[in-house]
């Protein structure tokens, strides 16, 4: 069964930081470019950042660029996103993707085929 389960998320002050991690079962996670996203209430669901697979290579969205950083541990099949330096505008529901079969990244959500549960991130000023 292919799964992504995240953990990570909380209340923290503006400035603050925290981290979030999505572990993924095998298949999901092996040659697939990873990604995550965000969707605050009555908002569309925006890109964050990704990585692909292989070389790691890193993309983000102008909001958060300077202040996360998306990273994996192939062997632990585990994909991370550290956020630092975070605002209230970054209070949002965060959701982990994985692409079904490609190892590049991808800033739309519609290119990923596996999505984590999501968790709470709430920055309070």
């Amino acid at each position: 069964q292919v799964q992504l389960v995240e953990s990570g998320g909380g209340e923290v002050q503006a400035g603050g930081s925290l981290r979030l991690s999505c572990a993924a079962s095998g298949r999901t996670f092996v040659n697939n470019g990873m990604g995550y996203f965000r969707q605050a209430p009555g908002k569309e669901r925006e890109f964050v950042a990704a990585i692909s697979w292989g070389t790691s290579s890193t993309f983000y969205a102008d909001s958060v660029k300077g202040r996360f950083a998306v990273s994996r541990d192939n062997a632990k099949n585990t994909v991370y996103l550290q956020m630092n330096n975070l605002k209230p505008d970054d209070t949002a529901v965060y959701y982990c993707a994985a692409r079904g079969g490609s190892s590049s990244y991808y800033t739309r959500p519609y290119a990923y085929a596996y999505w984590g549960q999501g968790t709470q991130v709430t920055v309070s000023s």
